[in-house]
């Protein structure tokens, strides 16, 4: 119950906010809409990560099949396999200067050509185990309803037509956006860590990979050169902690 209220809470001051463009009609759409997104349904989560997913690409430069990239990737995502719980997982890579993964509740996983410069295979395989991880352990579902919370307590969109029909393509890359800059917590990332470890060793791949992937984004900690600091703890901490798991064998 508390959450659902923390939604309706959220709804209502955004819409305030602003007040002198909303009548009363629509700010209990607003708070309506917010309570829907507090009680998404898994189907609903995975249609909205398509949809805001299929709107990033549309976005993005990908890299061809035939590229240096996509090869590697495709290597990369044979070792790590095909679904995350049951999710087919779908990989591309986005040609971009930026050190940055990611992936989604429907099993859309991207990785930049920056950070595939940066790294080798067996540490993209560590970074996307990582981001599989908020995928699996549900954490990926709650930033997409709290993401949806803030975009519909703002348009107060309309309800008919199904989740992902009652936002415009901007909306749905916005949308796409929020997920990427999602705020996990410290011990969200550490559970995602830990995911990654225990994937990596489940596949009979090679968990360093992990550890050195930590240990250069460490090097870049303070520079702005990724955008996967803005959430993270300190990457040389989380080196540290999986140098112990590899240690003790478990």
């Amino acid at each position: 119950m508390k959450k659902r209220i923390s939604f309706a809470a959220l709804a209502l001051a955004t819409a305030l906010s602003g007040c002198q463009n909303f009548d009363a009609n629509t700010l209990m759409q607003s708070g309506a809409q917010a309570f829907q997104a507090a009680t998404l349904s898994d189907a609903q989560v995975k249609e909205l990560s398509e949809k805001s997913c299929q709107q990033m690409d549309s976005e993005a430069q990908i890299a061809p099949a035939n590229s240096t990239y996509a090869k590697r990737l495709s290597k990369i995502s044979a070792a790590l396999g095909d679904n995350i719980n049951g999710t087919p997982a779908n990989y591309k890579v986005y040609l971009t200067k930026d050190v940055n993964a990611w992936a989604m509740a429907n099993g859309c996983i991207r990785v930049y050509s920056g950070l595939m410069d940066l790294m080798t295979d067996n540490e993209v395989e560590g970074v996307l185990g990582h981001e599989m991880g908020h995928v699996a352990l549900g954490h990926s579902r709650k930033a997409m309803q709290l993401a949806y919370a803030a975009t519909a307590a703002r348009t107060a969109a309309a309800s008919a037509g199904g989740i992902a029909a009652q936002l415009s393509q901007s909306q749905l890359g916005e949308l796409g956006e929020k997920l990427v800059n999602a705020q996990f917590s410290q011990s969200q990332e550490s559970q995602a860590d830990d995911y990654s470890f225990d994937l990596l060793k489940k596949r009979n791949i090679n968990p360093q990979g992990l550890v050195t992937s930590f240990e250069k984004l460490a090097k870049l900690e303070g520079t702005h050169e990724s955008s996967m600091f803005d959430s993270h703890p300190a990457s040389q901490a989380r080196a540290d902690h999986i140098k112990q798991r590899i240690a003790s064998g478990k």
